[in-house]
């Protein structure tokens, strides 16, 4: 059993907060550092499904990728979700925390992962946040493939390496796949510094019909294998992450991943 504090600083270490973007809330937002915790749940939210299992399973902490809070509270109101899974949260004593831009960010992190995982090398920035001492921070990343393979082929790769039911194809006019562009969650916001990157498809989720239609004038695919789908796969790294930080700490913890937290959208064919 450790103090809550001393889960904090590991995942600092893992994820600096000073990395985060100036909008996001990652840190401590539910319970105190100096409460005891013996069992960590790692996940992507802290949704109904997430509280439930946290208590089922005994849960002393949650540590999540998107903040369970992220926009000031002006009313706590138990008859409304956010109000009614903060008054269980805290009702038995989990601890809640947030590691969210800063884990895409960091080396190792959601960007990294998710490029391993669907086979890239040679990786480079994408969207620059800081260059300080000579290192350079990024919000996804640009890498390749070993060889070049058609899009629909790599897409069904994407598929496949991620475990999703599916992901949506924009087809550009007739270009093999090399360069690739990579961010987790939601990065449609980017496929104009993608195209000027030179990728020849961006993987990302929560893409929009115009922002597709956009991206296959400018001659780039899309594949937009979802916002659940791109993070997901941190979470099993994170955990092993913050078990590698703890190994040195005087009292055991119990790390482990959801196994309820599932894609909030189902595909109906």
């Amino acid at each position: 059993m450790l103090i809550c504090q001393r889960i904090m600083n590991a995942l600092e270490r893992i994820a600096p907060r000073r990395l985060a973007e100036d909008w996001d809330n990652p840190g401590l937002l539910v319970g105190s550092c100096a409460q005891k915790v013996e069992r960590v749940l790692i996940a992507l939210d802290v949704d109904d499904a997430v509280t439930e299992e946290a208590i089922a399973r005994h849960a002393d902490m949650i540590i999540a990728h998107h903040p369970a809070i992220f926009r000031g509270i002006k009313q706590l109101r138990t008859d409304l979700p956010l109000g009614r899974r903060l008054a269980a949260l805290l009702t038995h004593g989990i601890a809640v925390a947030a590691a969210h831009t800063n884990l895409d960010i960091v080396r190792g992190g959601v960007n990294d992962v998710l490029a391993a995982r669907i086979g890239l090398e040679k990786l480079s920035s994408f969207v620059i946040t800081s260059q300080e001492g000579g290192v350079t921070e990024s919000l996804g990343l640009i890498g390749a493939l070993p060889a070049p393979v058609q899009v629909e082929m790599f897409a069904r790769t994407v598929k496949e390496r991620l475990a999703v039911s599916h992901v949506r194809l924009a087809a550009a006019a007739p270009r093999p796949v090399r360069r690739v562009a990579v961010c987790g969650g939601a990065g449609a916001e980017f496929i104009d510094t993608a195209v000027r990157l030179g990728a020849d498809v961006y993987v990302t989720g929560d893409v929009k019909y115009h922002d597709a239609q956009r991206a296959i004038e400018q001659g780039m695919h899309i594949i937009d294998a979802g916002h659940f789908g791109t993070e997901s796969p941190v979470l099993s790294v994170l955990a092993e992450q913050l078990r590698a930080e703890l190994a040195a700490e005087h009292g055991e913890v119990e790390i482990f991943v959801t196994d309820t937290q599932r894609d909030v959208f189902d595909v109906i064919v």
